[in-house]
């Protein structure tokens, strides 16, 4: 079985589908469970057709192996503890990363202050977020002090969730996919996307302290994964918590971005948990902005 992705989007050149493509395949020729690119039968891994005056690119993936974890109701593979599905996630997620710390791309994938800087959110994010905008810019200059040491700083997934890979519900396996946004970045942050998604296991847990405590229970099973790849630096792992904030960000940028590509105004509700751990220094443990635990 294959996937064959066609992009019409618009926001993304040739080069920028190459440079994803290009990065899928060094991962999977190398041992990463990934879902490679299959090449064109003019061994190309990015076709580009014209429609209607618009340039379509093309790729074809090898189908994933397995299932979402949301099409099998959320429900763990029959007869194993749910354990192994945190430990694998983060030893899929620390084989990709060992690779990425090798690896020589021929073209490049944006960089994170590319498009994470002031210049550009000042101009996305109105002027009425004004609380928000200051305690982005604030976050902002702290990930620019942080070390971008090849084995802190690369090709990352930036998207590493369950709705991303896909699972053997026979051996537990993890296949990973959709790497269209793939860019350089701190490691750390797949790792803390994964701290955040595991939210989703812990959220029936009404009292916001012992549910930050399951969320850590369930990442460090995440780290024993990882750590049968690859090295987590304790600089960088000790600052979780910012890059927490560095995910949350991103999924603020996101929603500001969708309701400007439609047309249409921010719903803040989307955004008003993450926007009130940012501006008030609340630790994210998936909480509803009333639960008010801690200070950050």
């Amino acid at each position: 079985m294959f996937f064959l992705r066609a992009s019409a989007i618009g926001d993304r050149t040739e080069k920028d589908y190459l440079a994803e493509t290009e990065f899928v395949r060094y991962l999977a020729e190398n041992g990463a469970p990934v879902a490679n690119v299959i090449p064109s039968v003019r061994g190309r891994l990015v076709e580009c057709v014209e429609v209607d005056d618009k340039s379509v690119y093309v790729s074809l993936f090898a189908y994933a192996n397995g299932m979402l974890l949301a099409d099998n109701g959320y429900r763990y593979r029959e007869g194993a503890p749910l354990s192994e599905y945190f430990y694998n996630t983060g030893k899929a997620l620390g084989a990709i990363h060992r690779l990425s710390k090798t690896y020589k791309p021929v073209h490049p994938r944006p960089d994170y202050f590319d498009k994470y800087n002031m210049t550009y959110l000042d101009g996305l994010i109105p002027d009425e977020y004004s609380e928000l905008k200051t305690a982005i810019a604030k976050r902002l200059d702290a990930f620019r002090a942080l070390p971008k040491d090849k084995s802190y700083y690369g090709l990352v997934h930036f998207d590493y969730s369950d709705g991303n890979y896909h699972i053997n519900m026979d051996t537990g396996a993890i296949t990973v996919f959709d790497f269209d946004n793939c860019m350089n970045c701190w490691y750390m942050f797949d790792l803390a996307n994964l701290w955040i998604h595991n939210e989703g296991w812990t959220r029936q847990e009404p009292d916001p302290g012992k549910r930050f405590e399951l969320m850590q229970q369930c990442f460090d099973l995440q780290l024993q994964g990882y750590k049968t790849e690859t090295e987590v630096p304790d600089e960088l792992l000790g600052k979780l918590p910012l890059f927490i904030d560095m995910v949350l960000i991103e999924n603020i940028v996101d929603e500001f971005e969708c309701a400007a590509r439609e047309g249409e105004e921010l719903d803040f509700e989307d955004i008003e948990d993450a926007a009130e751990c940012l501006s008030n220094n609340i630790p994210y443990a998936g909480t509803a902005t009333g639960d008010n635990y801690g200070d950050g």
